[in-house]
């Protein structure tokens, strides 16, 4: 069974695969703001990732020669992306909701907002 790094791995090789994963995390980071920035909802969030699960997962058939048909690594792969995605998304909505309503709320981390008091 092929698994994250193969026999025939060169150092270009290495740099591609950093490349390909950030990529992969910055689509995802920017896929959750997309959405905060339209006001969707959190699932949106997840069908979309669904999505950037499979375009990562033809990105490392193609140019890697790993699996492709692969529920176990297109699983890990989802996983990953969401957890950029919904960082995106919450990091997003914290600007909105602090900025938009400001007489309401304010940040209070990065990734949340409280109500002024």
């Amino acid at each position: 069974m092929q698994g994250l790094f193969f026999e025939s791995d060169t150092g270009a090789r290495y740099a591609l695969r950093f490349v390909v994963l950030l990529i992969g995390f910055w689509t995802a980071w920017r896929t959750g703001r997309a959405v905060a920035d339209g006001w969707g909802n959190p699932p949106l969030v997840i069908g979309y990732t669904f999505l950037l699960g499979v375009m990562m997962r033809f990105l490392h058939f193609s140019l890697f020669q790993g699996p492709f048909l692969s529920l176990g690594f297109y699983l890990l792969d989802v996983a990953i992306l969401l957890v950029f995605a919904f960082a995106g998304f919450r990091h997003r909505r914290t600007e909105q909701m602090s900025q938009n309503y400001y007489w309401l709320y304010e940040k209070s981390s990065p990734f949340s907002w409280r109500s002024k008091t």
